[in-house]
């Protein structure tokens, strides 16, 4: 079958750990016939969603010019496809929204991983309000009261992360007695403009955070990502390491709480985040993980992906 890859420039990804390209590998080990196009090559013909996309091949390489070549660009409808693999990163910005709303005419006619509606609708950070035994104590707000506030509340030492963030960007650790704290409010609720996400520091933070990978809803594997020294952030891109590991009981009771909604809203391909035993984010745009746990746990773990979308194309 076709299988198209909308994603981020190729020359752009980062191939070492990059989902997307284990994924497309798999996808070209399975004898699929792989296409690509970014987020602006999407469209509607009436009410058919197309895109101008280009046949790609892809081998395993150190570079994504020696990975990837693209063939002559033509523009077809989704419904050619048997899946479509929305993976450009996020913010969920207007560009993004709008392209759900494109991807929603699709419905229906391929599979789409992920559904646009729970892509839309499913904030990364916000969607984990509705789990509150999982979860840290919690706060949105644009108020910097509030925020000095709930830092007292939270025994001097709270995160901020932005609501539409990703990839650790923006995210701050704060505590009681920083002298920079009145600019990292400011900085995080742009003067009080945007909202901006509390919550309270889990200290288990220091051995690292666990990504665990779910498709349609089970767990595949996952990786602990542990924080460089000196750095309250341990996504890999900035200098964590990633750590073999395993799932608690905790953790496969947090999955099971998850899963229906994911199954729900069309949610194949999802990253939940967890420190201690802690809920900390449910990643639906462009899940990373995939590399890592086969790399760790000596496994491919982009089959069952591939496996899970053929079975439901």
């Amino acid at each position: 079958m076709k299988v198209l890859f909308v994603v981020d420039e190729l020359s752009k990804l980062q191939l070492a750990g990059d989902t997307s390209y284990a994924l497309m590998l798999e996808t070209v080990a399975r004898e699929h016939e792989l296409w690509t196009c970014q987020v602006g090559h999407l469209g509607l013909e009436n009410d058919d969603a197309v895109a101008d996309a280009v046949p790609t091949t892809v081998k395993q390489a150190e570079t994504p010019a020696e990975a990837f070549r693209c063939g002559t660009r033509s523009l077809l409808s989704l419904a050619e496809f048997g899946a479509v693999f929305m993976r450009a990163d996020p913010p969920l910005n207007v560009e993004y929204l709008q392209a759900t709303w494109i991807l929603d005419n699709a419905r229906g006619k391929t599979v789409l991983v992920n559904d646009p509606r729970g892509l839309r609708e499913h904030n990364e950070h916000l969607s984990i309000l509705a789990y509150p035994e999982f979860i840290p104590p919690t706060i949105v707000t644009r108020s910097a009261s509030r925020l000095r506030a709930f830092l007292d509340e939270q025994d001097g030492a709270i995160i901020l992360k932005p609501v539409d963030g990703f990839g650790g960007l923006g995210i701050f650790l704060v505590k009681t007695g920083d002298p920079n704290l009145s600019s990292i409010i400011e900085t995080s609720t742009q003067g009080g403009a945007i909202w901006t996400m509390a919550q309270r520091y889990l200290p288990d933070a220091k051995r690292g955070d666990k990504r665990i990978v779910l498709v349609d809803g089970d767990p595949i594997g996952a990786v602990l990502r542990v924080p460089p020294e000196g750095e309250a952030r341990d996504n890999l891109h900035v200098g964590g390491s990633a750590e073999k590991t395993e799932l608690s009981p905790r953790e496969l009771e947090i999955v099971a709480a998850i899963r229906p909604t994911l199954r729900e809203y069309g949610q194949i391909l999802v990253g939940l985040d967890v420190i201690g035993d802690t809920l900390t984010e449910i990643n639906i745009t462009s899940p990373t993980g995939i590399r890592h746990i086969s790399r760790l746990d000596g496994i491919n773990a982009a089959t069952p992906v591939l496996e899970c979308v053929e079975a439901k194309a």
